[in-house]
């Protein structure tokens, strides 16, 4: 399978320290890969890197071929990565349909069609299309943050600990809706919820104190009990 998203000996640093240290991962076109690893593992850090939030320092970080390393964040996201950032990526002073608008690279005809989609994927934004972000629920908030890169036709869609502070049952609605967003969608998920890992992801990268220590199939990992205890705490 070609290569969509890949880095190689990755290196990244905050201020003067250095968070992500060889970090290997690959992202063929069409794939759900999951990244794993315990709390301050790197796994946040990854992601921002990708998306040029964090410095990277050396090493290969690619997207379809070119190179992403220096480039501006804007520039990152034009080039077709959605982000969906932990603890959402909404306005709170915007409504649900202001934060859509927002999102959009163009208002055309595929444009509204995706956000059409978006609206069936995610019933409740549709009830609250006119209310204002921070008055939406918790499971609301997190469904708007995945919509909004939805509605612009992105490469890869990076999505941050969705399940972060749901309750379970909205857990399970999230879960639904990204394994029906897989199927048009490349989807690199940081997740803590093994469960939720599991329903969505085909591989599974683990990375433990910046470096990736364990990669394969998801359907190894969930037979690995051992694999499980020694980097999930599971």
């Amino acid at each position: 399978m070609k290569s969509l998203l890949k880095t190689e000996n990755l290196v990244s640093y905050i201020v003067s320290y250095t968070i992500l240290q060889d970090v290997d991962i690959e992202v063929g076109h069409g794939e759900a890969v999951v990244i794993l690893g315990r709390n301050g593992a790197g796994k946040t850090t990854f992601l921002r890197t990708v998306m040029g939030l964090v410095h990277t320092r050396s090493g290969l970080l690619e997207l379809d071929g070119q190179n992403l390393v220096g480039m501006p964040t804007y520039a990152i996201q034009k080039l077709g990565i959605g982000y969906v950032p932990e603890n959402y990526g909404t306005f709170d002073l915007l409504t649900v349909e202001e934060n859509l608008r927002l999102a959009m690279w163009k208002e055309d005809a595929e444009t509204m069609e995706r956000r059409d989609y978006v609206l069936d994927l995610f019933p409740d934004l549709k009830i609250a299309y006119k209310r204002h972000s921070k008055n939406l629920s918790g499971g609301q908030r997190q469904m708007l943050s995945i919509a909004r890169p939805l509605v612009n036709n992105n490469k890869i869609l990076l999505i941050d600990e969705p399940s972060k502070g749901l309750a379970p049952v909205i857990i399970e609605r999230v879960a639904l809706a990204l394994r029906e967003i897989k199927k048009n969608t490349t989807v690199l998920l940081v997740e803590q919820n093994f469960a939720l890992a599991c329903a969505v992801g085909e591989r599974f990268y683990i990375i433990n104190e910046g470096k990736t220590v364990e990669n394969g199939a998801m359907e190894d990992l969930i037979k690995d009990k051992g694999l499980q205890a020694k980097h999930l705490g599971i």
